[in-house]
């Protein structure tokens, strides 16, 4: 009723400062942003999976949105580039073409985020200075504003830890980086749903739907467990081994799971098992997801409920199934951004499904 409310007020002009046309307006550039999180996360895939995070070893917020214009600048990046260790290690010997097919990638990955930024501060400020903003949405973008520019920020942190002792960024800094995108887009896509259906909820059996509505909230908590936990598969190229399925390597648990010491430390640098505790992470979301998927069935849910929790249950399945093939397939670069692409669409289900569930009001 909040929301109802804080459309239709007016100035002592008598223009009226918001509308429904106005909160169409708002609610289509906050789709936009939030796919635009969306695609710079599946960017950010690819441009891990092809090894093209440290081809920029310069941070220029302003000058760095134009490409190299010449030879001579080609030259100076690549001469760069060759002082850091993943290209004596890895890539020594690469041509110039080579250099510039992973620039293209993580120049690409930048570019996005800044533009990112612009088409979400300049229509910010416009809407704000046309008062077609209702207040409780006001405090909410300001905080998506600097969680943007720390996003920035976190960004060159972690591509900065691969130009010293390092031939990839640290684990650590990628997985921060990852959840920090996962956040903005899990609280944009929620800004969105208040704003589109301000009286969704269900009425009946609220005692019963409280449960339900909780157990959701978990299974978010491991399905955002399981996204970091990802984090790490990707930091440390752990997909690339033990590509066989449901065993690793013939076993359950793969040898070698603790071998280092202290013993925390396999949870984040031990290759064998952080794919484990992936694999575990992800196949306890889909039973988890099953079994919430099951028991909303008994449930007197509204159609628009019951249609979230098959939506949920549908995504579990897919990203499931698509984790496994692309394990299988020895993650080529498709499959794996595909799979970035699958968590995200099951996040925004499970998000979608929460605030369906929510007491009506």
């Amino acid at each position: 009723m909040a929301n109802q409310l804080s459309y239709g007020k007016t100035r002592n002009d008598g223009i009226p400062i918001t509308s429904p046309e106005h909160r169409r307006a708002v609610i289509a550039w906050l789709l936009v942003t939030a796919f635009m999180v969306f695609a710079m996360a599946v960017i950010g895939a690819i441009t891990r999976l092809t090894e093209s995070g440290l081809s920029i070893m310069e941070w220029a917020p302003l000058t760095g949105t134009l490409p190299p214009l010449s030879d001579a600048e080609w030259q100076r990046l690549f001469a760069l580039y060759k002082t850091i260790p993943q290209y004596q290690q890895i890539n020594a010997g690469m041509s110039l073409a080579e250099f510039k097919t992973i620039f293209w990638w993580e120049y690409i990955h930048r570019l996005w985020g800044r533009t990112i930024g612009l088409v979400f501060a300049l229509p910010l400020a416009w809407f704000w200075w046309r008062g077609r903003l209702p207040s409780w949405l006001k405090p909410h973008l300001l905080i998506l504003l600097g969680l943007g520019a720390l996003q920035g920020l976190m960004g060159w942190y972690m591509v900065a830890s691969g130009f010293a002792d390092r031939v990839s960024v640290s684990q650590y800094r990628l997985a921060l980086h990852l959840f920090l995108a996962i956040f903005i887009y899990g609280y944009t896509l929620w800004l969105v749903f208040r704003l589109a259906w301000p009286n969704a909820g269900e009425a009946s059996h609220r005692g019963v739907l409280h449960h339900l509505r909780r157990s959701l909230l978990a299974l978010i908590l491991l399905l955002t467990l399981t996204l970091f936990s990802g984090a790490f598969v990707a930091g440390l190229n752990a997909g690339l081994t033990y590509n066989s399925f449901p065993l690793m390597d013939g076993r359950l648990v793969p040898e070698g799971y603790g071998q280092l010491s202290p013993w925390l430390l396999n949870l984040f640098e031990n290759i064998a098992a952080v794919q484990f505790n992936h694999r575990l992470l992800a196949s306890l979301t889909l039973l988890a997801t099953l079994g919430l998927f099951l028991w909303s069935l008994r449930l007197p849910l509204s159609a628009a409920s019951r249609c979230a929790m098959m939506l949920l249950v549908l995504a579990a399945l897919g990203q499931f199934v698509l984790g496994v093939v692309t394990l299988l397939a020895v993650v080529p670069v498709g499959l794996g951004a595909a799979h970035q692409a699958g968590a995200l669409l099951l996040l925004t289900a499970a998000l979608h499904a929460l605030y369906r569930l929510r007491p009506a009001t």
